[in-house]
């Protein structure tokens, strides 16, 4: 007879094969029908509120129990693979929070103003800003902002990610515009905004001032010079003739607009005598810096003639070398000698520290430069030159007034422009500033009161508000929000006042940004408001925008405040270039506004690099596409990459890693896939046993089942992805796959429907893997529904997983025992497990050798040592039937030193030996041992007894059959 179809084999639905690129979109779909995003947050807001209002003891303001608040993207692009890893770990941590009960909300949003996307427009269109009404400028940035933000939403979506895709925030509503103005509003009636002439990053090639977090350095090539600066009035403190002060720059376009020279106050400076003779020049530099100027200059001999501290050159007066006008010595503890002369020309028009020491001396703020890097006609001689040309023309006329040492080229770190990629100036140009020493002391303090994931970030975070400079918050463009100020027509001041931004606030919540352009100045103010300096009534708009990461960082009250989410958020996660960005440009925003930050913990994310450690170019084509990786293996692959990466340091990404994880969820699924199988027919209402009903193996996998379900949620808790990846990855792999899964197949398979051992069996099944599937959803979001959708009915009190708690979470409709963590049982069967592994290296010896096939046919004999041979005996075999758990015919014992060959382990401190041969039983076709109870039914002559009493108790009639 057929004995195959007396065994009991796995029927499901769940495939073996995903197909997840073809069958995702089908389940992206009936979520969206389904609405489950929208019932989950219905159901957990309502669990919130019958349990009472939000604790807010930690002075957070009430709302749901976890938020994340997504910093936004530039709505400029298709994603990326960094963005995409961005997402999917806000996506998993959020999906974490929910599945531990709580209402844990996700609103993306879009970065929709600024620089990147006005190019990119202007770019598509073809044209420049110059030819376009400012208002057919906004409209054509919008309508490119919004289509990017449908295809970014789009491909998030494919990602599995969950959120308020319907209802986002974008930084170009008009909502949002106006939460955006008040608090620019409230920082200025703080006293902390102000509009000053001082030196900013400025772009020629874009034509705007930039931020520090818009600045990138590369290498650049640069002119290296020496210039004599001609002294004519020395104090008394040595002869002027043929003395000069000596300073080195890399900035030649810089000298027209020289106003002094600085030195430190402390450093030594010496004159020294450079050739023969009296008519011999003499040169002023730092002797610190000496001999690195005899070597750069080739000076053979250089005498030093006299000494003093930089305090003591205080008011030496120089002539400038280009010019001919009066550039005195000052004092300024900026001078270093980590190169150059230690004399530095100065600039208070091109330099930060220039015009900082300037400022004390009462120097010009002078920057001779139009909008595009060019010399206006303040400085005839280079009047249209672009500084790269000038360079050239100024080093012509150094070496013609005989002041120019030497010149040669210098390739350093220089800043460029985030967007352009094109080198920046200092330049010095009226603009809006936050006054970060106005608060400075409060952002300090907020910074550690943050919780920062890795802890590093607090002191890289703390060291950027001790060293900011005031924030440049104003850019010269058409595409954000206005800077919301007015000037009088008559004294010409500035007006900011409490009635006009709540004028600007409420045209803004009423029209949007665009109203700004739209309107005059005296439609804007309320009526009858006159100027607070002078009491005119006539008014012209300010025409500059906010600095775009004004804007996301305004979010936290746009958003967290506005959408009820509460303040300050649970989490912020970024990339570490935030900390210049989004994560510094919130804490100041907030501190200024509110006195503390608007996140209480900060988790950073390292980049991605492809799989040699690279960082990715278009130009080294060794770019990974998200979308490709979706369309190859699926969005589930994509996410479980994610989660396997240490993501606070570099995560690495490259076709062979992909397929290595790739793998790893085909053991997972398919360790789903067999665990479902096999309660085709349990109805765990009608069939579930109870502990006691439970063999030993069963109470040591629900142990292990037990500390799975501890770690993975604290892993989840501690956002440690990685540690969740390897401890389902072991679990599924060798504690189910290579262990318990293949001990109980016999009892799956070869026993009667019914009977207790299987539907003991059956019982941890179902537990287990209805805890496994709940496990793993917040990253396999596509698998574990599709899997959740194939347990028994009773097991799924929610229509999707998604909508479910982890295990050991109580929630209502749900009715799980605890697995228990037995550590004494552990101990026990890890004796076991550790013999089991010699066992089958023995077994693999001697399948090498060809004396056995499968682990089925083999013999297995352990050798113990004397001492130990009785009690360890005694522990093996309390754990059951041991040939069953080795998947051998046979095993037996014996005391004593193992035959040569034998395979020799140390077992808890005691020496085994295994030696394996070919069973002399004969082969049951049915459960396929070799087993010694082969052939002793009558009935069957072919079977084992067991499999002849199962045969007998399903089939009476093939009984009657053998006999006839």
């Amino acid at each position: 007879m057929d004995y195959q179809k007396t065994v009991q084999l796995p029927q499901t639905a769940f495939p073996m094969r995903a197909q997840l690129a073809q069958r995702e979109p089908e389940r992206l779909e009936a979520w969206r029908k389904a609405r489950l995003y929208q019932k989950l947050q219905e159901e957990r807001r309502a669990a919130r509120s019958a349990g009472g209002p939000a604790a807010t003891a930690d002075g957070r303001t009430p709302g749901p129990d976890f938020v994340l608040h997504d910093g936004p993207p530039y709505a400029n692009g298709q994603i990326h693979i960094g963005t995409a890893l961005n997402k999917v770990l806000k996506d998993v941590i959020v999906r974490s929070h929910a599945m531990e009960g709580e209402w844990a909300p996700y609103v993306p949003g879009w970065d929709t103003h600024g620089l990147p996307i006005e190019r990119a427009a202007l770019q598509e269109m073809g044209v420049d800003a110059e030819s376009l009404d400012p208002l057919e400028l906004r409209r054509r940035c919008r309508e490119y902002a919004l289509r990017f933000v449908d295809v970014q939403r789009e491909e998030f979506e494919r990602l599995g990610i969950w959120g308020e895709w319907e209802v986002p925030y974008l930084t170009l509503s008009p909502e949002y515009e106006a939460r955006q103005i008040e608090v620019f509003g409230e920082m200025a009636r703080k006293g902390y905004v102000y509009k000053g002439l001082k030196p900013v990053y400025w772009c020629p090639d874009c034509r705007t001032a930039l931020a520090e977090a818009e600045i990138e350095y590369q290498d650049h090539r640069s002119p290296s010079i020496y210039v004599a600066f001609p002294v004519t009035d020395a104090r008394g403190l040595f002869q002027p003739e043929n003395a000069s002060v000596l300073i080195w720059t890399t900035t030649p376009w810089t000298l027209p607009a020289n106003k002094a020279i600085a030195l430190h106050p402390e450093l030594e400076y010496v004159l020294v005598h450079v050739g023969d003779g009296p008519e011999a020049p003499r040169y002023l530099v730092a002797r610190g810096l000496l001999d690195g100027v005899r070597k750069a200059l080739g000076w053979s001999r250089a005498d030093v003639v006299g000494a003093w501290k930089g305090a003591e050159l205080e008011g030496v007066v120089t002539r400038h070398p280009l010019k001919g006008m009066p550039s005195p010595v000052i004092l300024g503890r900026h001078v270093t000698l980590e190169q150059g002369t230690g004399a530095v020309h100065t600039a208070p028009g091109h330099g930060l520290e220039d015009y900082e020491v300037g400022t004390r001396y009462g120097l010009e703020v002078y920057a001779p430069l139009d909008d595009r890097g060019r010399f206006t006609e303040a400085e005839p001689r280079y009047a249209g030159l672009p500084v790269s040309d000038a360079n050239g023309r100024i080093l012509e006329d150094l070496k013609e007034a005989g002041l120019l040492l030497n010149a040669s080229t210098l390739v350093h770190s220089y800043a460029h422009c985030w967007r352009c990629k094109s080198p920046v100036l200092f330049r010095a140009t009226p603009q809006w500033f936050a006054s970060v020493e106005g608060f400075r002391q409060e952002a300090l303090e907020a910074v550690g009161d943050v919780t920062w994931v890795p802890a590093w970030g607090e002191e890289r975070m703390r060291e950027m508000v001790r060293e900011r400079q005031d924030w440049c918050i104003s850019r010269q463009r058409l595409w954000g929000v206005p800077i919301p100020a007015f000037y009088c027509g008559s004294c010409g001041e500035a007006v900011i006042e409490p009635e006009t931004i709540a004028a600007v606030a409420g045209l803004f919540r009423r029209e949007g940004s665009d109203a700004w352009f739209r309107r005059e100045a005296a439609e804007i103010l309320p009526e009858g408001f006159r100027c607070p300096h002078c009491g005119g009534g006539c008014f012209r708009k300010e025409t500059d925008i906010m600095d775009v990461w004004f804007d996301s960082g305004s979010s936290h009250a746009a958003v967290l405040e506005d959408r009820g989410l509460g303040w300050p958020s649970d989490l912020y996660l970024e990339g570490g270039d935030q900390f210049r960005g989004w994560f510094q440009s919130s804490l100041l925003t907030a501190v200024a506004t509110r006195g503390r930050a608007p996140y209480r913990k900060v988790l950073t994310h390292g980049w991605v690099l492809d799989g040699e450690g690279r960082a990715m170019h278009k130009s080294l084509g060794n770019t990974v596409s998200p979308l490709d990786v979706v369309d190859r293996y699926g969005a589930d692959v994509l996410r479980l990459w994610v989660a396997a990466s240490d993501y606070q340091s570099d995560v690495r990404v490259s076709e062979a890693i992909l397929e290595q994880v790739a793998d790893v969820y085909r053991r997972i699924r398919n360790t789903l896939r067999f665990m479902l199988g096999n309660l085709f027919d349990f109805d765990p209402t009608r069939d579930a046993v109870g502990a006691e009903a439970l063999e030993e193996v069963d109470r040591w996998a629900l142990s292990r089942y037990a500390r799975l379900v501890e770690r993975v949620r604290a892993a989840y808790r501690e956002d440690a992805f990685h540690l969740v990846y390897h401890d389902v990855n072991t679990f599924c792999t060798a504690e189910m796959g290579g262990f318990y899964l293949d001990v109980l197949k016999d009892r799956l398979y070869c026993e009667r429907p019914d009977a207790p051992g299987r539907r003991a069996a059956q019982t941890v099944l179902y537990r287990m893997v209805s805890g496994l599937i709940r496990l793993v959803a917040p990253i396999l979001v596509f698998t574990a529904d599709e899997a959740w959708e194939h347990l028994p009915e009773a097991a799924r009190p929610e229509p999707s997983v998604h909508l479910a708690t982890f295990p050991g979470v109580a929630a209502a409709g749900v009715t799980e025992p605890a697995a228990d963590r037995d550590r004494d049982l552990a101990a026990e069967w890890d004796l076991l497990l550790d013999v089991r592994h010699a066992v089958y290296q023995a077994i693999e010896e001697a399948r090498d050798r060809r004396e056995v096939g499968g682990s089925q046919e083999a013999r297995v004999d352990l050798y113990l040592p004397p001492d130990v041979a009785g009690s360890l005996a005694a522990r093996l075999l309390a754990r059951g039937d041991l040939a069953g758990l080795f998947l051998v015919s046979e095993v037996r014992f014996h005391e004593g030193e193992p035959p040569e060959g034998a395979v020799r382990a140390r077992v808890q401190g005691a020496e085994v030996g295994v030696t394996v041969s070919r069973s002399p039983h004969d082969r049951c076709p049915r459960c396929r041992r070799n087993h010694p109870t082969t052939g002793s039914d009558p009935r069957f002559p072919d079977l084992c007894a067991r499999c002849a009493e199962v045969v007998a108790s399903l089939e009476p009639s093939a009984v009657d059959a053998s006999a006839g």
